[in-house]
């Protein structure tokens, strides 16, 4: 008698495929996302036509990975602006030059939502952070 029990390769459940499209789609609205940042007009409406897909599908997907649409929007907007006011390269460029290269266009808007994240106003991130990159 044989004692080997005969392996069975892996067979994915029903509703693997289904994961992987998710994943491969979530992935291809990121990469838009990305490079649109500097759309002001980049809303959930215009990604999901974008992909052939609702607004509503947008949506749930962008909440199966814990975020909303426009807060992960917004986050990437916001560290691309922090990681351009760090840049001494960059320190000759106004901060609301910045902002709108990021897709902010109203001043207040930009430094209410950096305050939120960073718990530090952008002119003093900016300050703080070529300070620091100035030092041997």
């Amino acid at each position: 008698m044989d004692t080997h029990q005969e392996r069975r390769p892996y067979a994915p459940t029903a509703g693997a495929p289904a994961v992987d499209h998710r994943r491969a789609l979530f992935a291809t609205v990121q990469s838009f996302i990305w490079a649109h940042l500097g759309d002001p007009g980049l809303c959930p409406d215009a990604i999901a036509a974008a992909h052939h897909i609702s607004t509503r599908s947008l949506h749930r997907l962008f909440q199966s990975q814990g975020c909303t649409v426009s807060s992960w929007i917004r986050r990437q907007r916001l560290n691309r602006a922090r990681r351009d006011l760090a840049d001494p390269k960059l320190a000759h460029h106004p901060i609301q030059a910045i902002a709108a290269t990021w897709g902010f266009t109203r001043p207040a808007d930009f430094t209410r939502a950096f305050r939120a994240a960073y718990g530090i106003p952008p002119h003093h991130f900016r300050t703080t952070a070529l300070g620091r990159s100035r030092r041997p």
